[in-house]
């Protein structure tokens, strides 16, 4: 395809987004030259003639050369232009340079330094006590995704599944939330420019219809996010603080600290319970330090017989501290002790059936697993155990009377 060039309007950045992705593929960005800084009016300018790419400008540029790729597309602001070098002095250019623009086929779409959470606004999300699990730092089945407005960008979408789907993608502030007009961009001049790879992103326009959460979808991907992540430390954790670290589902390494997995009913809520232990919990002074993941994942159950029972869903809490030595993960412990003691007291109405606890600190030699059902379940099992008693009871006595042989 030839090179397309176009003005284009630029309309306010939409709302209600929640990922961003924070490469772009500008011109004005000192990064994506190989020298570190934007072409004056001196300097050849090189694109690969073989790289699809897609170039946002904003200003306009005098520049003394300029060789083009065979397939791309330059998107320009309002009063962005290129102009030839006339040969006057510029200053800040005294001896022109031959430049090149950076490879940006590397950029993965399952990179989670690639992301960040925003505001409804747009806004970066302070950073806070919640943190995700790795798997779920890349887009969720459920989420929107935006590229910055303004701005221009190449990502690959290699997946290990088929379709990966998301309730909308936000494109120079166009937020495409419906199937219909995501196949409509799709079959524009410019998504082939912006994404590539073997996965196909669907725009689905729902969001998770269930209060207590969706899992995220990403299990499938987790090896190629975990092999982004640890990429720059040659495919190696940190070592952790304790000896036998938890692996947290999600999550591409050890973690100390604790873990606590809870057994719901219809009646929970996730965020609802997600902003109750941030409030009485999290936000006293003697968990600062302390930050808390909490979702809804998939477990696989052990098998029953010869069949499969599948991957059973369940609400997990992750909880690591800022400690280090011998008290790293204390303070976490601690915390989940009080959140236990929570779901004993509370936890029917709550609409938590059972929550299951697994420590592991810098001071202790191996996990320590507790288990808390709540009341209804302990008068449940108590009355299974009377019964069984009673029942093995009759037949001992039954067969002292010689009526059983």
């Amino acid at each position: 395809t030839g090179l397309n060039w176009f003005f284009c309007s630029l309309p306010a950045a939409t709302t209600a987004v929640y990922k961003q992705w924070i490469p772009n593929t500008n011109f004005e960005t000192a990064s994506n030259w190989d020298k570190g800084r934007v072409p004056c009016a001196r300097d050849v300018v090189h694109f690969e003639k073989d790289k699809v790419i897609s170039v946002f400008v904003r200003s306009p540029h005098a520049l003394t050369d300029m060789y083009l790729p065979l397939s791309g597309e330059f998107v320009l602001a309002a009063g962005a232009a290129f102009t030839a070098f006339d040969g006057s002095w510029d200053p800040g250019c005294d001896s022109g340079i031959y430049m090149r623009f950076a490879d940006a086929e590397h950029h993965a779409w399952f990179d989670p330094a690639l992301w960040q959470d925003v505001l409804p606004s747009g806004e970066l999300k302070a950073a806070g006590p919640v943190f995700s699990v790795d798997e779920e730092r890349v887009p969720c089945r459920h989420d929107d995704v935006i590229f910055q407005p303004q701005s221009s960008f190449r990502v690959n979408t290699d997946s290990s599944q088929p379709v990966i789907h998301l309730r909308s993608i936000s494109v120079m502030g166009q937020e495409l939330n419906t199937p219909s007009s995501w196949a409509e961009y799709l079959g524009g001049p410019s998504a082939p420019l912006q994404f590539h790879g073997n996965g196909t992103l669907q725009v689905t326009g729902t969001g998770c219809p269930d209060k207590s959460g969706c899992a995220c979808g990403n299990t499938l991907d987790g090896p190629r996010i975990c092999a982004a992540l640890l990429r720059a430390s040659g495919m190696q954790c940190p070592e952790p603080a304790c000896q036998n670290p938890l692996q947290p589902l999600g999550h591409c390494c050890g973690v100390c600290g604790a873990t606590i997995n809870l057994d719901f009913t219809p009646d929970f809520d996730l965020q609802k319970y997600q902003d109750r232990l941030v409030q009485e919990l999290l936000s006293q002074p003697k968990y600062a330090g302390v930050q808390m993941a909490i979702s809804k994942v998939h477990k696989a159950q052990p098998l029953l017989g010869a069949l499969p029972r599948g991957a059973a869903p369940l609400i997990q809490i992750v909880l690591v501290d800022d400690r280090a030595g011998g008290q790293a993960g204390t303070a976490a412990e601690q915390l989940a002790a009080d959140i236990m003691e929570s779901i004993a007291q509370h936890g029917e109405a709550l609409g938590i059936s059972s929550g299951k606890m697994e420590v592991a600190t810098g001071s202790t030699a191996s996990g320590q697993v507790g288990s808390h059902p709540v009341s209804r379940i302990t008068v449940g099992t108590v009355m299974g155990l009377l019964f069984s008693l009673l029942l093995l009871g009759g037949i001992l006595f039954l067969y002292r009377k010689g009526k059983l042989r």
